[in-house]
């Protein structure tokens, strides 16, 4: 949770004690500067956005209290599921591994394929994503990028490995 027991106390006492006299705009912004991580950040700035093309009417930090309230008040799984979705990383594991990964998360978050690609496409080595992105006939599904990740990484390791084996067999003439 973003404000979580003490920190959103505090928050809020700073607010009606030091804050008093300064613009609702002061205040909302002192609010969002504590948002730098993660799901709360990417809220923060599309919330940022929408106040610059004044589509949203967060004007007071009530409102804002509220806004955020509704949109991380009781985590369901959906969101749960969602916000792990936005955050995985492909990191030490494999193609293979990142893939089911991905999947394991991807259920239940109740993206379907578009939201899916992207958020699949996001944390893929920049290569591999141009290779297949660029291919004369690129993945069109969630299921069809998936599936030829795999089979490029794997594609990729045995031509290595074969580069290796005819390296030392040249040589060996």
């Amino acid at each position: 949770m973003l404000f979580r027991g003490r920190n959103r106390g505090v928050l809020l006492q700073y607010l009606r004690i030091k804050m008093t006299d300064e613009a609702a705009t002061t205040q909302v912004a002192w609010v969002l500067s504590y948002m730098q991580e993660g799901v709360a950040e990417a809220w923060k700035d599309n919330l940022l956005d929408k106040l610059a093309k004044r589509e949203s009417e967060i004007d007071t930090v009530e409102k804002l209290f509220t806004k955020i309230r509704n949109d991380f008040g009781k985590t369901s799984k959906e969101k749960k599921k969602i916000e792990q979705l936005q955050t995985i990383e492909q990191e030490e594991r494999t193609y293979n591994e990142y893939v089911q990964e991905f999947k394991k998360v991807a259920k239940g978050s109740s993206y379907m394929e578009r939201p899916l690609i992207v958020e699949f496409k996001r944390k893929l080595n920049g290569a591999i994503r141009r290779k297949l992105a660029e291919a004369e006939e690129p993945p069109t599904t969630i299921g069809e990028w998936q599936e030829r990740v795999v089979r490029l990484n794997r594609n990729q390791r045995q031509s290595r490995a074969e580069e290796r084996m005819l390296g030392r067999n040249c040589k060996g003439d």
